[in-house]
């Protein structure tokens, strides 16, 4: 049974989804869905022992080997992101059935469990495939069902939302599938592995530079890199606000893994950033994405635009870490992403707590909410601590490394340029604690309930583990840099 767990991974959400529609009632298709995604994080968590312990899995689709089959691939860096995908997804899923009750009319209830179910096998399809061919299947799979969810809410805004994300993720996807294409063309396979042995033989060739580039500006299109970040904001301010934490949380992270296995595992450590100039492109980008987003998140009067500029300003920091091309840069960045799916998808969520209760995130209307919906108000005071890096929160443990990652290249101005950008996150955090515990709540509201259990127990949860991995980083530390170690051929 252990040796088919990587196929479990994918299979389990694949069939959960048709069954789902066969649940008629919101209630059973939400348990349904929490089952499935609860076994997927146990599956993801026997994974992760297993990797940790033994070293990679291999599992050949149908006893076919490589490269005439399909092989799934889990090594460290793979059993990482399952972790994070799954543990979010379903510690998120917690809240939806409250969540959609307000935000999704009721007929379209288990139609958004069967697409949360398909998004969800597509993002850990990328994660776990050795194929390249099939992570972009994959890929399409969980963008497809992404774009739908997007569109699923009332407010008219989120289908041209879902439409910018359509056209922007097809140009992505349309990227990626050229090059590996291309990268066919020269090499005949599609297995990763095999595509690593073979590509240095014809390294120099027009033919493979245009493969790369064609798959760093499809994957960057899908990580929402500055400046290809324009599908962002719109799409995870209008989006049901479960589907705001889900996506924020996981999808972005799991395309920053597919660059990594691309310019790590792929191409080679080598060509990727000596013989093409991506270390300096990616850092001026990661720093521009820092400094222009987070500015651009100060002047928001919708909440979740505020905090969907500051994913992009997020992102930037992952990319910066990535493109020191060190142990220590890389592991920062793969922090980041553990670090950042567990304050985003805390955020997002207490947001939808308050979006139940007063049917907005406007700024305005968060005035004196800090008294009225004290559990809420204090969940999204915490996410903002750890999204600037105070001490004792996840946020801190990630800008650490990355700091001590640039000084130890000697590039101490990144570092600097790095801490001034936290105080930036101080500037548009500070706005809402002002707005809530500063103001009177405005005139002709109503008192405000505190938000359902519903919502409350899963959102902290969330804030719970930001404050624990803060405090205990052995698992997110030992795994990230045992992750990194291993792409960089380190022994350990």
């Amino acid at each position: 049974m252990l040796t088919q767990l990587p196929a479990f991974a994918v299979i389990i959400p694949l069939l959960s989804a048709p069954l789902c529609l066969l649940l008629r009632r919101s209630l059973f298709a939400w348990l349904f869905t929490v089952i499935a995604s609860g076994l997927t994080m146990v599956v993801s968590i026997v994974l992760l022992q297993q990797v940790m312990a033994s070293g990679t899995i291999v599992y050949e689709m149908g006893g076919w080997s490589a490269p005439w089959g399909i092989e799934y691939r889990v090594d460290k860096l793979n059993a990482y992101l399952l972790l994070i995908v799954t543990s979010i997804s379903t510690v998120v899923l917690l809240a939806a059935h409250t969540s959609i009750e307000k935000e999704i009319p009721q007929h379209r209830h288990t139609l958004f469990y069967v697409l949360y179910l398909l998004s969800l096998t597509g993002l850990l399809g990328v994660v776990t495939t050795g194929d390249a061919f099939n992570a972009f299947v994959f890929l399409e799979v969980s963008s497809l069902a992404a774009y739908s969810l997007i569109a699923l809410g009332e407010d008219r805004r989120a289908l041209w939302a879902a439409y910018q994300y359509l056209i922007m993720g097809t140009i992505g996807a349309t990227f990626i599938l050229i090059g590996i294409g291309l990268m066919y063309q020269m090499t005949g396979t599609l297995n990763m592995d095999d595509l690593s042995r073979r590509l240095p033989e014809v390294a120099q060739t027009r033919t493979v530079f245009a493969a790369f580039a064609f798959i760093i500006v499809g994957v960057c299109l899908k990580v929402a890199l500055f400046p290809l970040h324009r599908w962002l904001p719109n799409a995870y301010a209008y989006a049901p606000s479960v589907v705001t934490a889900v996506l924020a949380a996981t999808s972005t992270k799991v395309a920053v893994y597919l660059l990594i296995r691309f310019t790590f595992s792929v191409f080679g450590i080598s060509f990727s950033f000596t013989t093409v100039p991506l270390q300096t492109i990616f850092v001026i980008l990661g720093l521009l994405g820092i400094f222009v987003a987070s500015t651009t998140a100060i002047f928001q009067n919708n909440v979740k635009h505020l905090f969907a500029y500051s994913s992009v300003a997020q992102i930037g920091y992952m990319i910066v870490g990535y493109s020191i091309s060190t142990t220590m840069g890389l592991m920062a960045t793969l922090l980041h992403l553990f670090n950042h799916a567990l304050m985003k998808s805390a955020l997002f969520l207490a947001l939808g707590a308050a979006m139940y209760r007063i049917g907005s995130v406007q700024l305005h209307q968060f005035q004196g909410l800090g008294r009225q919906m004290p559990f809420t108000m204090a969940a999204i005071v915490a996410g903002g601590l750890s999204l600037i890096g105070v001490p004792l929160t996840v946020g801190f443990v990630s800008k650490w490394y990355l700091v001590l990652a640039a000084l130890e290249k000697g590039w101490w101005p990144v570092a600097a340029l790095v801490l001034l950008g936290s105080l930036l996150a101080i500037v548009y955090v500070w706005r809402i604690v002002e707005t809530a515990y500063f103001n009177e709540p405005p005139a002709g509201r109503d008192s405000v309930e505190e938000a359902p259990l519903g919502f409350l127990i899963p959102v902290w949860l969330l804030v719970s583990a930001n404050i624990y991995f803060g405090l205990d980083t052995r698992l997110s530390v030992q795994v990230a840099q045992a992750a990194s170690q291993s792409l960089f051929g380190v022994s350990q």
